[in-house]
C-alpha cells in the first residue's frame, strides 16, 4: 500500500515508525468533502433535556421530558396545549380555576405574564 503526500511518497510495505506516520498525516494537506450549507454535528452544542440529548427537529424539552412535537397535555379541566409551542397559565384562582393557553415565543425563555394568547380555556368545554 503507499500513501503520497505532495513531494513525498512513502511505501507502508515496509515498516514505518509510527510516529513518522502521525507526523506525516499532520502535515498533509485536508480537505473536510460535505454537502453545501451542511454543518458537522460533532461542533455543535446538542440540545440537552436534564442528562439526555434530544433532536429539536423532533422533540422538545418539557418539565424534564422528552416529548415528540405533536404531542399534547391537558390545561385545566378544558383544555388541551401542545407543550412544545405553547404555556398553560392560570387566570384565577379559588371556587372558579380559569386557564389560558400562551404561545411560547421562540428563542426567549417565555413565561405566563408576557406571552401572547392562544386560547381561552374557560370559553371551552371539550377537548379539541
Amino acid at each position: 500500500m503507499r500513501f503520497s503526500v505532495p513531494g513525498m511518497r512513502i511505501d507502508y510495505t515496509r515498516s514505518v515508525p509510527a510516529y513518522v506516520s502521525v507526523f506525516l498525516l499532520l502535515c498533509s494537506p485536508r480537505e473536510v468533502i460535505a454537502p453545501a450549507g451542511s454543518e458537522p454535528w460533532l461542533c455543535q452544542l446538542a440540545p440537552r433535556c436534564g442528562d439526555k440529548i434530544y433532536n429539536p427537529l423532533e422533540q422538545c424539552c418539557y418539565d424534564d421530558a422528552i416529548l415528540s412535537l405533536s404531542q399534547t397535555r391537558q390545561c385545566g379541566p378544558h383544555c388541551t396545549f401542545w407543550p412544545c409551542f405553547e404555556l398553560c397559565c392560570p387566570e384565577s384562582f379559588g371556587l372558579t380555576n380559569n386557564f389560558v393557553v400562551k404561545l411560547k415565543v421562540q428563542g426567549v425563555n417565555s413565561q405566563c405574564h408576557s406571552s401572547p394568547i392562544s386560547s381561552d380555556c374557560h370559553s371551552k368545554r371539550y377537548f379539541p
